[in-house]
């Protein structure tokens, strides 16, 4: 008679799916699934952003261009939070990853030590914005794992409590995917929740689509995505000339 089979022990490392670095000759990839890229870093350069969606969503420096404090949604290979760290030095910088196993790969990307005023925290985004109430200059969702975007960070509460754990004139920059058979209902749900005042600005690559919100700052559609086509390339230099 076979003994029965212990089951494994429900941790955060038993829930969560491992993902995996792909590396070619100058570079290394974050993946969960081979077609499907969550991350890139050019080894020689690591701190640029490779990816088309991270420039955009770096838009949100048109809208607010001192940031206190940014948190981020999902880190990932960590491109956008080694962007902000070089480049906002006044700027505090807080990333919040549910995945152990992706915040295991932080030394893989080069991702800062935590420090003063950079830091990794491993929690649910959702428990950590609904904690955030008006303490964020910037809050950027990038949170996706081997299924794509989690439920839990497309709801309607979920929107209501960034609204909430924005500071005054603070920014919410989310990003989502336009091939997702709900994305309409993300986009609704964001404009509900800040009363139309968001811009859909689309991506080339991948299919992203980043939504930027506000409650008290209002946004432009139009002049937001002319102005991300004008100055996306290079934020460094644009910081530069408008510090």
């Amino acid at each position: 008679m076979n003994s029965p089979q212990k089951e494994a022990p429900d941790t955060a490392q038993t829930r969560h799916v491992p993902p995996f670095v792909y590396e070619e000759a100058d570079s290394k990839s974050l993946h969960f699934v081979i077609h499907q890229l969550q991350s890139r870093m050019r080894t020689s350069r690591p701190n640029e952003l490779q990816v088309d969606y991270t420039r955009t969503m770096m838009g949100f420096l048109l809208l607010h261009r001192h940031p206190r404090h940014i948190a981020m949604i999902g880190l990932g290979g960590g491109s956008l939070a080694k962007y902000c760290y070089q480049h906002l030095p006044q700027t505090r910088f807080t990333a919040v990853e549910i995945n152990p196993h992706v915040i295991a790969l932080r030394k893989e990307f080069l991702i800062p030590d935590d420090c003063e005023r950079f830091t990794v925290v491993q929690a649910d985004g959702a428990d950590f914005v609904r904690q955030a109430k008006g303490d964020l200059d910037v809050l950027l969702v990038d949170g996706y794992d081997h299924q794509g975007q989690p439920a839990q960070l497309c709801s309607l509460a979920f929107y209501a409590s960034c609204r909430q754990a924005l500071a005054a004139q603070g920014v919410l920059v989310v990003n989502l995917d336009d091939t997702h058979p709900l994305y309409e209902l993300f986009v609704d749900r964001l404009g509900q929740v800040f009363k139309g005042n968001i811009a859909e600005v689309a991506v080339n690559q991948y299919g992203n689509v980043i939504v930027f919100a506000s409650v008290d700052l209002t946004i432009s559609p139009m002049g937001l995505r002319s102005d991300i086509q004008k100055h996306g390339a290079d934020w460094v230099q644009w910081s530069l000339e408008n510090a």
